[in-house]
């Protein structure tokens, strides 16, 4: 198209509209007011945040303070890297990105929401990490030098993944940035439950014109990759920008609709399109053992077939007691255990899923629903038992716990786990007809809290037992555990013996 053509093009026209409409005087009020509002409400917390930074930091906290910022800047760029980054509403990207339109003019508005997401994800990673580190003089300092360093990293990490986005080799520097950003919250961890403590407090008690320095050269290194970024936008192929724009409407349908089991459909999905699989014949066990054990074959398989998450979620184990040493104290590893051994069954029932989307398919397996459900708790049974007796392990290690079999409450809780996930599995979209009860804290839906607490709630009645000794942390963990072991025995039992409509598996 020449480039007379383009500048008659109606899509140009309708950017030039939509870049050009004026601000009304409600437009404006409504911005002013809102800026108030934020101001008065969050003013004082902030303040009283500010002033609480000038301590010295604790050398017991330092790693674990240091890895959680770490993992949590690792889990900033993979949800970027997940989302796009550079996405647009279904019908500019069905329309506008596919015309003859320059691609920069079409994605400034996106580039500049994703440029703000970044700051402000920055400069919340800049203030927690100085919050861990402290700043016992020069607070000024040290707050500009946290926020710059904070806000580098955001604005850099969201360009590497616009790099990303456009080329495959890109796309690798952004995984290695991923990948380097875990190590240091592995390093970080390891360092402050050890001797290395001494090398964080020496990093800790560093002079704040060293801190500045880093600072400045984070902020050149990431206008660098801004304007590797900005040009990159006119590069990104089309068929990218699609399929990152339908990927984010999902979510955003799913959000929408309160319905966050699609986002499981979604993630499935874009990980298995476009794949080729390999055919492969079954063990011969299978046919021997009967149709059961063969309907939750495909669990292990699907497992094996993606070593790199279950070796992420093994890793994990280590968050209860990095938390606990982070907070200065173990208040909070019964809930973190829970809802990561609850994560770790879940991880291994798409099967389940996909039977209840499909109740015609799974009828004409003709598989008993009883025999079937018992052969896939094994699966979620063991990962729930391997995570969170690592996790158990870890705060021990961390001195969270006091000595003993504390690890075996993980296996003796992993059946009521396993029931638990499986019933999350099989629970229905959110039922938005439901009423709506009013409380002294706000009127709560009730469709969408009986959604969250499906599977949640059968996890936790079977493991009472667990989050009982972890509470109390009696000298002697035996009783518990033997009491844990009945417990989780007879709700996975209950709820593979429950009756259900047409015994379906």
């Amino acid at each position: 198209m020449s480039p007379a053509a383009a500048r008659t093009h109606p899509a140009l026209a309708y950017l030039r509209a939509r870049r050009g409409r004026p601000a009304t005087f409600s437009d404006r009020y409504t911005g002013v007011f809102g800026l108030l509002i934020a101001a008065a409400v969050l003013g004082r917390p902030i303040a009283e945040a500010l002033a609480g930074l000038a301590h010295h930091a604790d050398p017991a906290r330092l790693g674990p303070g240091l890895a959680l910022v770490a993992a949590a800047y690792a889990g900033f760029l993979a949800l970027a890297r997940a989302l796009g980054p550079v996405v647009l509403p279904a019908a500019d990207a069905s329309w506008l990105v596919t015309s003859p339109l320059p691609r920069r003019a079409v994605l400034s508005r996106t580039a500049l929401l994703l440029l703000s997401a970044a700051v402000l994800a920055g400069a919340a990673l800049g203030l927690t990490a100085l919050s861990v580190f402290g700043a016992p003089d020069q607070l000024g300092v040290r707050l500009t030098a946290a926020l710059v360093l904070g806000v580098a990293a955001g604005v850099g990490g969201m360009a590497t993944a616009v790099l990303g986005q456009q080329s495959p080799a890109s796309d690798a520097r952004l995984q290695f940035l991923i990948t380097g950003a875990l190590s240091v919250a592995v390093v970080a961890a390891v360092l402050g439950a050890g001797p290395g403590r001494r090398i964080l407090a020496a990093v800790a008690e560093a002079p704040a014109s060293l801190g500045a320095a880093v600072a400045g050269v984070a902020s050149v290194v990431a206008a660098f990759l801004v304007r590797q970024a900005w040009a990159a936008l006119a590069r990104i192929p089309a068929r990218r920008i699609l399929a990152s724009s339908t990927r984010t409407a999902r979510v955003t349908s799913a959000a929408t609709t309160l319905d966050p089991g699609m986002l499981t459909w979604v993630a499935e999905d874009a990980h298995w399109r476009g794949r080729a699989l390999r055919s492969r014949p079954w063990p011969r066990l299978l046919s021997r053992l009967g149709p059961a054990p063969a309907l939750a074959w495909q669990e292990w398989l699907r497992v094996g077939r993606r070593p790199g998450r279950l070796a992420a979620l093994l890793g994990a184990a280590a968050l209860p007691a990095v938390c606990a040493n982070a907070i200065g104290g173990g208040s909070g590893a019964a809930g973190m255990l829970l809802c990561g051994a609850l994560t770790a069954a879940a991880m291994c029932t798409g099967g389940v899923r996909r039977d209840g989307g499909d109740p015609a398919l799974a009828r004409m397996l003709a598989v008993d629903g009883r025999a079937a459900t018992a052969a896939r708790a094994v699966l979620p049974a063991l990962l729930a038992a391997s995570w969170s007796a690592l996790a158990l392990v870890g705060l021990q290690v961390a001195g969270t716990l006091p000595t003993g079999a504390w690890w075996a409450l993980g296996p003796a809780a992993a059946p009521a786990l396993a029931a638990g996930a499986l019933r999350m599995a099989r629970r229905r979209p959110v039922d938005h007809s439901m009423p709506v009860i009013d409380t002294p804290g706000g009127a709560v839906p009730t469709g969408p809290l009986i959604w969250a607490l499906t599977g949640v709630d059968l996890a936790l009645f079977g493991s009472l037992p667990a989050l009982a000794a972890l509470a109390s942390r009696p000298a002697s963990v035996a009783p518990y555990v033997a009491a844990q072991a009945v417990a989780g025995a007879a709700v996975l039992a209950a709820y593979i013996l429950r009756p259900s409509r047409g015994n379906r598996p």
